[in-house]
């Protein structure tokens, strides 16, 4: 089982190191998810015990300490809203199952004629289906796998898609340090606006967590974007986060993040302000987590994102 287990994900990266490629469509799943992650600016790769792994790496579900459910709403800029749900339990036989939605509405949108009369409106919705589990496979490594379905609709058209996660996460509990990489949306078009097919949002993230001994703070490093066209083979590193989670209690956290492609794409004139950097936190009551991050797009205006997490 290792060993087949191995073989696939190294398959799978190996496919997606090969298809390098630019934005492609559906890139709504480049968003983050949940506010946790958000105010870690997406270096998520490497953490534990979240539902919301399951978007960012399926090989971390096994990491569960109890079923939880997760969900959120985000508020973006002009009139676009989206939100996701989540949910995790460990299966005797099988494995952690989880499964997540992610959705995203555009708003309304007035359609014209070629003389801008207005003959009604339409609106614009993606949505995103997630399936998958995951087990260990040793007493510190595991691996996950998802299935993902993907629908959008952009007034009486629609496209269609269907991808795969796999995702590797390994702990070294003496170090205080957890490892994880994923290859998120692998897969294809099953149906296109037009007639012409485009590449879906192809990522591969790899990335460190680490707890410093008596401190009480978890720092994060995420490579992602690893499959980018890039000019030079270095500039791919340029595409990293780092975040910083830190455990001001029992039952307060407050964390910061940083995106350094986000702040590259989001500098407008000479100076990008504060585009790239997030802030968050999160309060624990009994079985409920209640999770705020704020993600600035610097001269753009900013996004807002709150979350809900339980144990049941």
């Amino acid at each position: 089982m290792k060993r087949i287990t191995g073989w696939v994900l190294l398959l799978c990266l190996v496919s997606a190191m090969a298809f390098a490629q630019d934005r492609g469509t559906f890139s709504f799943l480049r968003n983050e998810v949940g506010a946790r992650a958000a105010g870690l600016n997406g270096s998520f790769v490497s953490m534990t015990n979240d539902p919301n792994l399951i978007f960012y790496n399926p090989g971390a579900l096994p990491t569960l300490t109890q079923p939880r459910a997760s969900a959120g709403f985000l508020k973006q800029l002009l009139d676009v809203n989206g939100g996701y749900l989540s949910f995790a339990r460990s299966v005797d036989g099988i494995g952690t199952v989880g499964g997540g939605i992610i959705y995203v509405d555009y708003g309304s949108f007035n359609e014209t004629d070629e003389s801008m009369n207005i003959l009604g409106t339409f609106g614009a919705r993606d949505i995103a289906l997630v399936m998958g589990v995951g087990r260990p496979i040793d007493e510190f490594t595991s691996v996950g796998v998802n299935l993902k379905l993907i629908y959008s609709s952009i007034a009486e058209f629609t496209s269609s898609g269907l991808a795969i996660d796999a995702g590797i996460l390994y702990q070294i509990p003496s170090e205080n340090i957890t490892l994880g990489a994923s290859v998120l949306t692998l897969g294809t078009q099953l149906k296109s606006y037009d007639g012409t097919k485009e590449s879906l949002p192809l990522d591969v993230k790899i990335g460190i967590t680490k707890r410093p001994e008596h401190l009480p703070v978890l720092l994060n490093f995420d490579f992602h974007r690893l499959t980018d066209k890039q000019d030079k083979a270095l500039d791919h590193l340029s595409s990293f986060s780092f975040g910083a989670e830190f455990l001001m209690s029992e039952s307060v956290r407050f964390r910061v993040g940083y995106n350094n492609q986000q702040r590259k794409d989001l500098k407008l004139g000479t100076s990008p302000g504060l585009a790239g950097m997030s802030l968050g936190g999160g309060i624990l009551l009994g079985e409920y987590v209640i999770d705020y991050a704020f993600n600035s797009y610097g001269k753009i205006g900013g996004l807002h994102r709150i979350s809900v997490g339980m144990g049941l």
